[in-house]
């Protein structure tokens, strides 16, 4: 049982600025998505992009408790490294699956089983309170995962620069928080998949 050796050298104005730069480069991109939509017939139905963006989410939840394990009980430092590193890779996939779906579908609404973009009162009763579960778990999901990624990028930077006792502390509060975006993706895409169109 040993920490392991620092990956990167320190450099604190380094990070900070590249750390904030990417974060607002992504917050911005998605927040400019929807003003844009492609109307491109790629030959498949474009909600596979949800669905492997669920896939990917359930994945990052599961090696995020894999991760925790590992560092916790198991001790296994090498092991908690590589996990996270794969969350940081998964999640890259996430958002390059989350813009192309973004870009090529259509706006879906909770509730639309006509798929006429409006969801009548009739429609409304049909899903009943069930409504309100599924915009409180999606506007906590979208809330959270667009402060998270600064969060995540600078526990991995002290992870990464062997900084572990600040590692450590900002873990507890980027851990729980990720996991519960990794956990409501899927959760969300349950929940609204059976209204795409």
């Amino acid at each position: 049982m040993r920490i392991i050796e620092p990956t990167l050298k320190k450099n604190d104005n380094l990070a900070k600025w590249l750390i904030c730069i990417f974060s607002f480069v992504v917050f911005a991109v998605v927040v400019l998505l929807g003003k844009f939509k492609l109307t491109l017939d790629l030959g498949f139905n474009v909600h596979i992009f949800a669905t492997l963006n669920a896939f990917l989410n359930a994945c990052t939840a599961c090696l995020l408790v894999g991760a925790l394990i590992s560092v916790k009980i198991s001790k296994n430092f090498y092991l908690h490294k590589r996990l996270m590193l794969t969350c940081l890779i998964l999640s890259i996939l996430f958002l390059v699956s989350y813009i192309a779906h973004h870009l090529l579908a259509a706006e879906t609404k909770f509730g639309d089983t006509n798929h006429d973009g409006i969801v009548s009162n009739e429609e409304k009763l049909q899903v009943s309170s069930l409504r309100y579960v599924y915009y409180t778990i999606l506007s906590t999901h979208i809330f959270l995962a667009s402060v998270i990624l600064p969060f995540i990028l600078f526990t991995a930077y002290r992870g990464l620069t062997g900084e572990y006792p600040k590692h450590k502390k900002l873990a507890r509060i980027t851990w729980p928080l990720w996991f519960y975006v990794a956990v409501t993706g899927p959760v969300v895409y349950l929940m609204i998949s059976p209204y795409y169109h």
